[in-house]
């Protein structure tokens, strides 16, 4: 166990080793106060006002890591933020995020009905006003029916900026990032067969909105992703942009959903890692071991950097569940072994359905294949937190929002703090 201790009222003290955006300190603490990391450092040099309630030596391997930050979450503890119809139901998925260690949630849809998407935006723009949420990911449904992974390819669409449009307004500027493909028409300028006027694409109308486009569930050739990312950085970082929000779009989880690679027609993953090396992307990654090889995501943090990745658990229902049958939007999903995959028709198992993970079981995961903690806390907090333009979050430094998880030997988590609080229940 860590101690925190509560010093004057709405302080608290923390003691183990604080990963910070550059080390590992290895006796450090962290002092919450006011909501805000009010200071960190060597508990030897802790100041003389919080020295007295320096609290005692914690167990071995006692970590202290910021707050997580996932961009890309359909749900969890058995409910789904596309199938949710209440505010209650979203807030059993966001808690069962929250006490393991996810204190900014993104939370996600899939392709859908126009009506449903519209509700259920409406919905959860009410959980990220109340703080629940950090703000909403439409996955689709611009996407590549040929690339529909768990996706119902019968409710994909054209590019139609009418419908982000929509999308936006029903989610009260709280839509942070929606999934394209930029092959579909009407997607990016010049895409598809019908094409799309210059401020007339889904790319556009995406940024017009504050919202990041993320390219995935693509079959675009490498050419295509090379333009889409292309238009997509010269919008925002121009006069459409919304104030803060990340110049770079991202790769929705990089591999899965997209063509594979080949030395004769690289597609959408070499664009991607490409663009990303460059700094121009930010590519996701779902490092939970069943979604990608140990291999794989080693090889893309030394081409990239975690500057240019943000881990993500692409959950659904079932994280933190048992083994057994649950929905994602309109697709039915079977759990076994931990890993959810489509029911098909005849009731054998399909394509891999999400995932089932906390992101700091990703986080333990990645550093078990080799990565060092320090970058894979960067890619799990600090550079989600950089897509979702919010300076506050996603480490710990003085003056951020006082998120700290406090972890085990093992990357298990012990306490949770969300603004200088501790979570419980």
């Amino acid at each position: 166990m860590t101690a925190a201790t509560p010093a004057p009222a709405d302080v608290v003290v923390l003691r183990g080793e604080v990963v910070t955006p550059t080390e590992v300190v290895p006796d450090g603490a962290v002092v919450l106060a006011e909501g805000r990391v009010a200071w960190l450092g060597p508990v030897a040099q802790l100041p003389g006002r919080w020295a007295a309630d320096r609290p005692p030596a914690p167990a071995p391997g006692t970590t202290l890591l910021p707050g997580l930050v996932d961009l890309h979450d359909h749900g969890g503890g058995g409910s789904s933020f596309p199938d949710a119809a209440t505010r209650d139901q979203a807030l059993v998925a966001v808690r069962e995020h929250l006490r393991h260690g996810t204190t900014s949630l993104v939370a996600s849809l899939v392709t859908a009905p126009r009506d449903v998407l519209l509700a259920r935006a409406a919905l959860l723009a009410d959980l990220v006003e109340s703080g629940d949420l950090v703000g909403i990911h439409a996955e689709g449904p611009f996407l590549s029916a040929d690339r529909c992974g768990a996706q119902n390819p019968a409710d994909m669409l054209p590019g139609d900026p009418s419908l982000v449009a929509d999308l936006a307004a029903a989610a009260r500027g709280h839509l942070v990032t929606m999934t394209v493909a930029p092959e579909v028409s009407g997607v990016a300028a010049g895409s598809g067969a019908g094409g799309a006027g210059a401020g007339a694409d889904v790319l556009a109308a995406l940024v017009r909105a504050g919202a990041v486009p993320s390219i995935g569930h693509t079959d675009a050739a490498a050419e295509q992703v090379d333009a889409a990312v292309h238009r997509s950085r010269a919008l925002l970082t121009g006069r459409l942009g919304a104030p803060g929000r990340s110049p770079r779009p991202t790769a929705t989880h990089l591999f899965n959903g997209m063509r594979p690679l080949h030395h004769r027609d690289p597609g959408p993953i070499a664009a991607c890692l490409a663009a990303a090396a460059r700094g121009d992307l930010v590519v996701e990654l779902v490092a939970d071991g069943t979604h990608l090889a140990d291999g794989t995501v080693r090889a893309v943090f030394d081409l990239v950097g975690p500057g240019s990745i943000a881990l993500v658990t692409d959950a659904m229902a079932a994280a933190g569940m048992a083994d057994g049958d649950y929905r994602l939007g309109p697709m039915a999903v079977r759990v076994g072994d931990g890993v959810a995959r489509i029911v098909a028709d005849d009731g054998t198992a399909g394509a891999i359905a999400g995932g089932t993970a906390h992101l700091l079981d990703v986080v333990r995961t990645v550093v078990r294949s080799g990565i060092g903690l320090v970058a894979a806390v960067r890619a799990a907090a600090t550079t989600p937190a950089e897509v979702l333009g919010r300076p506050d979050l996603g480490a710990l430094t003085v003056g951020r929002r006082g998120d700290v998880v406090v972890t085990d030997e093992d990357l298990a988590p012990v306490a949770v703090y969300r603004a200088g609080r501790l979570v419980t229940g």
